[in-house]
């Protein structure tokens, strides 16, 4: 089991997130970090003794900024914004979207600048260590202020009026009791302070660009396997190709591929009295492509690393000052998760033309039609590859961003909004099906070997090779693909396939 995470509101990483929010690991708190949010709640309660006029905090909220709220019903205001924005609709997130979300909300919360009592992130974390988690449903947020409406059912949870439940059907008030915890009363500015922020959008974009990650190391796997298969040729992943036009992850994917072809019996096998002078751009091009797969994860990756560590709540806390400004706006997070989106929509694309190479005749240099052993009479991996052009063609369509698709709302306060939770919504269903469609190439992959046999692949490309038929024997005739497709897809997403752990 992995260790405790501690969050100080300035070092969280995309490892830490997938550590609590998958594999179990604990969190826990920096006790510098409680410092500053004592300090912080301190100038916040100076304030308000005072009288001053604090957006959301002696105010009302959005278009509503205008309403003066008296004192004795602040308390009043924090627990009506919560009950009154948590409007989510759909499906309920998945519990390790749920998991990342409360991690983040704590994290940024123990940074100092958001004006709460250090029982806020302590009661977060407090349930995370617990496993006490929330229904928070998946639709219902424009980005902006924040993810309004999964933070509130989130915080429906800490103030005991949780409408939807704890995730799995229980009530998350008696949850938290029966755990040892108590539900809390919000203060002034706190309600505000738990609602305004990108960490439902953050938590969802930090879990895929993860999963990006994998799938992307493990595309090259699949698609060295298929180069092996239909015989082609590993000189365009020369390294002095690569350093004449020189992408860092074009670069490192033509390393990768050499490394998966490396001491290939087949490729010599075929190295003298080859016809083809090129192969086609599906397999030449691969570094070409996957690089720039890997450039725009890394983009994304960047973002999503800052994001992890802002303070995107509002207004803001800064020694003695409470400063309204629009750091809530996930505009950055959509933009990222459009452009993971798009990039995994590339990778699908390529690794089913090259399915289309291995089961096409005409294409595959030698293979039987489809795979089959008998061809006509069997159909072979006619089915897996329809079904592959089937993903990848709604990859494209579900690749639309939906960071420019602004609607209006709060009364055209919020006038400009960026759709974060669609684009990650959409991010998440383009990955899923680019896994599907890496696992069919898998599969095809290994039943051209199957053809070629005495002759080894390269070292990388058998030890795939292997690991695919831990899961999956021969097609020896005709049977349903489905639970084969799903079982790989499955390692595939679990990095059972990715060559750094083979």
């Amino acid at each position: 089991m992995p260790g405790a995470v501690t969050i100080d509101g300035r070092s969280l990483s995309i490892a830490d997130v997938v550590a609590v929010a998958r594999d179990g690991a604990t969190v826990a708190i920096a006790a510098r970090a409680l410092g500053e949010v004592r300090r912080s709640r301190e100038v916040v309660e100076a304030a308000v003794a005072r009288g001053a006029t604090i957006y959301g905090v002696t105010t009302g909220f959005g278009k509503l900024a205008h309403v003066r709220i008296p004192s004795e019903r602040i308390r009043e205001l924090q627990r009506n914004l919560i009950r009154s924005h948590a409007s989510g609709v759909g499906d309920p997130l998945p519990l390790d979207s749920v998991r990342a979300m409360m991690l983040l909300r704590a994290n940024v919360l123990v940074r100092g600048t958001s004006g709460v009592r250090p029982v806020l992130p302590e009661l977060i974390v407090a349930m995370l260590n617990a496993r006490v988690h929330p229904r928070v449903p998946s639709q219902g947020s424009v980005g902006a202020s924040g993810d309004l409406a999964p933070l509130a059912h989130l915080a429906l949870a800490l103030v005991g009026e949780d409408e939807g439940g704890e995730q799995g059907g229980g009530d998350a008030g008696a949850a938290l009791r029966a755990a040892g915890l108590e539900p809390i009363e919000l203060e002034a500015k706190e309600g505000l302070a738990f609602v305004n922020g990108t960490q439902a959008q953050a938590g969802l974009a930090a879990l895929l660009v993860h999963d990006a990650w994998v799938l992307w190391r493990t595309a090259h796997a699949a698609a060295a396997m298929s180069l092996e298969a239909v015989r082609g040729t590993p000189e365009p992943f020369d390294a002095r190709i690569h350093a004449a036009r020189p992408h860092p992850f074009q670069e490192r994917s033509a390393a990768l591929l050499r490394g998966l072809l490396e001491a290939s019996e087949i490729r010599e096998s075929h190295r003298e009295g080859d016809p083809r002078v090129q192969d086609a751009y599906s397999l030449r091009c691969t570094p070409q492509v996957l690089g720039a797969v890997g450039a725009g994860i890394d983009f994304a990756a960047g973002l999503v690393a800052v994001e992890l560590n802002a303070a995107t709540d509002n207004p803001l806390v800064f020694e003695t000052d409470i400063v309204s400004g629009g750091n809530f706006h996930g505009q950055p997070l959509a933009l990222a998760l459009d452009v993971v989106g798009i990039a995994l929509a590339t990778l699908a694309g390529l690794a089913e033309r090259r399915i289309e190479r291995i089961v096409n005749p005409d294409l595959s240099s030698g293979l039987p039609a489809f795979l089959a052993r008998e061809p006509g009479l069997e159909s072979g991996f006619m089915s897996p590859q329809i079904a592959a052009a089937a993903l990848a063609a709604e990859c494209r369509v579900l690749a639309t961003p939906a960071s420019v698709q602004s609607l209006p709302t709060e009364g055209n306060q919020e006038d400009v909004v960026p759709m974060g939770m669609s684009a990650a919504w959409k991010a998440g269903r383009i990955l899923a099906n680019a896994a599907r469609v890496v696992a069919i190439e898998l599969l095809a992959g290994a039943q051209g070997l199957e053809f070629l046999k005495p002759l080894a692949p390269g070292r990388g490309v058998a030890a795939t090779y292997a690991a695919v038929r831990r899961d999956v024997p021969p097609l020896d005739g005709d049977r349903p693909f489905t639970a084969d497709i799903e079982r790989v897809a499955a390692g595939i997403r679990g990095g059972k396939f990715d060559p750094g752990a083979l």
